[in-house]
């Protein structure tokens, strides 16, 4: 397993890392941040496997990433994505990744969603 960070460590390699992308993936993915630092407040910025992250009591609650024809959301498992089928039936995904563009970002709802099931699974609740 790679090696985690997180705390001001991890958030000032996260601010280096978007200030390093493209403007439009930049703004895409920092929206993306806001959405899951309001949705999961408790949450500590994190990098793992190399990528912005967030953790949640301890255990991986999401992660993203930019590339250079799409963005990703790792919801850090399979459970969530096949829970919300529906939802995410209009982007692309592949194990444990949501991709995603400026042009077509995620709603705002979805991220939400997804952040607010990930902390029920990790709290033992049933999150999906």
């Amino acid at each position: 397993m790679a090696a985690v960070k997180d705390g001001p460590e991890a958030t000032a390699h996260i601010d280096a890392y978007l200030a390093s992308l493209p403007a439009d993936q930049a703004r895409l993915l920092g929206a993306l941040r806001r959405i899951i630092a309001t949705t999961a407040p408790d949450a500590l910025e994190a990098i793992s496997y190399g990528a912005p992250a967030f953790r949640y009591r301890g255990r991986p609650l999401v992660g993203y990433a930019g590339y250079r024809d799409h963005a990703s959301l790792f919801p850090m498992g399979p459970e969530v994505l096949d829970a919300l089928a529906d939802e995410v039936a209009d982007f692309r995904t592949a194990k444990g990744t949501l991709q995603f563009t400026a042009e077509r970002p995620l709603p705002d709802t979805l991220v939400a969603e997804i952040v607010r099931r990930r902390m029920t699974i990790i709290d033992g609740g049933p999150g999906a």
